[in-house]
């Protein structure tokens, strides 16, 4: 990582940048909506709240899941013959073990199997603009200028950063900012239109604080399988070893906390307002239920995992956080950890009632 490129802080100045705001923040949500459900809950949350959040723009990130497919690959061979596979491929056994199983009992063969997630990054680009508008549509906000499209693919080599409409507009929203008044980048799926941006620009590191979710927390051992992290793994590490103010929202087991149940979805989401409805018909029909093999309701629940960004915005409180060292990212997909690297703020509990009970009453007034 060119770390020449960006100016180096104090711990005051991490300090000052990532106290929780106290009035509505200027956001922009870069988001993979197309993904599976929770990005879509997070973003009609924030829609649900424009005297709390002021929503500048939405970006679509790319996404796929082909990287898990190759994964399930190495993994199944290494199940069939453990005396030639690797330590990393027999962590890929324990990751992929149900997927796999599900996969046999379907008789797919990995090598050819066409589901929609596994759609190259820039079909899941593209998808998941069209979802943003849907989501804006369904909540009776006319989007306006306000939705653009990311990179249609990921992170290259530091010196070829993904260009897009996404990260034009972030550049010259951030440069416009005053240093005192940053912008929140909510960024809830990989970070290839953030570290990009940074690339391309690296001064708005002064200007902007970068929210995400992703991951275990920085201290511990585990590979971090985590979709928003692994998928561009040169983008997370541009973004960490950048210095940019970041809010660092680990999902296991934090953000994991953010289970929402079949029976409060049947109570509280469905016929509240067309936004209601489809959040609804989003979690009775989830994309990722063939690939994970799901079929029944009974005793359900889903992680929404992407509503912790919202929520740390719109009450800090309701996730609780301290000044953490920032960690690097192995090769491994491990933390590496080093008490002199500069600080980021780490979630480490949430308020689940709280933060649900918040979105249910703002349902309640969808048109």
């Amino acid at each position: 990582m060119p770390m020449n490129l960006f100016a180096k802080h104090g711990h005051s100045w991490y300090r000052e940048r990532l106290a929780p705001p106290v009035a509505a923040p200027r956001i922009v949500i870069d988001t993979d909506a197309a993904n599976e459900i929770d990005d879509q809950f997070a973003l009609a949350w924030a829609l649900l709240s424009p005297r709390q959040l002021r929503l500048e723009a939405v970006y679509a990130a790319p996404f796929s899941f082909d990287h898990q497919r190759r994964e399930m690959i190495r993994a199944r061979n290494a199940r069939d013959d453990p005396g030639a596979a690797s330590p990393a491929d027999l962590e890929l056994v324990q990751q992929h073990a149900a997927r796999l199983d599900h996969a046999q009992r379907k008789g797919w063969t990995l090598e050819t199997l066409d589901l929609a997630p596994f759609n190259p990054p820039d079909v899941g680009m593209e998808r998941s603009y069209q979802e943003i508008l849907r989501v804006f549509e369904k909540c009776g906000v006319a989007p306006g200028s306000r939705v653009h499209r990311g990179a249609p693919g990921y992170l290259g080599a530091l010196d070829s950063p993904q260009r897009s409409e996404a990260v034009e507009h972030l550049v010259l929203t951030a440069l416009a900012s005053a240093p005192d008044d940053p912008l929140y980048v909510v960024a809830i799926g990989c970070l290839t239109n953030v570290a990009s941006a940074l690339l391309i620009a690296p001064e708005i590191a002064e200007r902007i604080v970068v929210v995400w979710t992703a991951g275990y927390p920085s201290h511990a051992p585990q590979p971090n399988f985590a979709f928003n992290l692994e998928q561009d793994m040169a983008a997370t590490r541009v973004v960490l070893d950048s210095g940019v103010p970041h809010v660092y929202l680990p999902g296991y087991h934090v953000g994991a906390q953010l289970r929402l149940t079949y029976p409060e979805v049947e109570r509280y989401v469905a016929g509240r307002g067309a936004i209601g409805t489809y959040l609804h018909y989003l979690y009775t029909h989830n994309p990722l239920w063939e690939l994970f093999g799901i079929y029944t309701l009974y005793a359900h629940s889903w992680v929404i995992w992407d509503m912790i960004a919202i929520a740390w915005l719109l009450n800090p409180a309701w996730v609780a956080s301290d000044l953490t060292p920032t960690p690097m990212l192995g090769a491994d997909r491990r933390w590496r950890t080093d008490p002199a690297r500069h600080p980021q703020r780490e979630a480490y509990a949430v308020q689940r009632d709280a933060i649900f009970a918040d979105f249910f009453r703002k349902l309640e007034a969808a048109p």
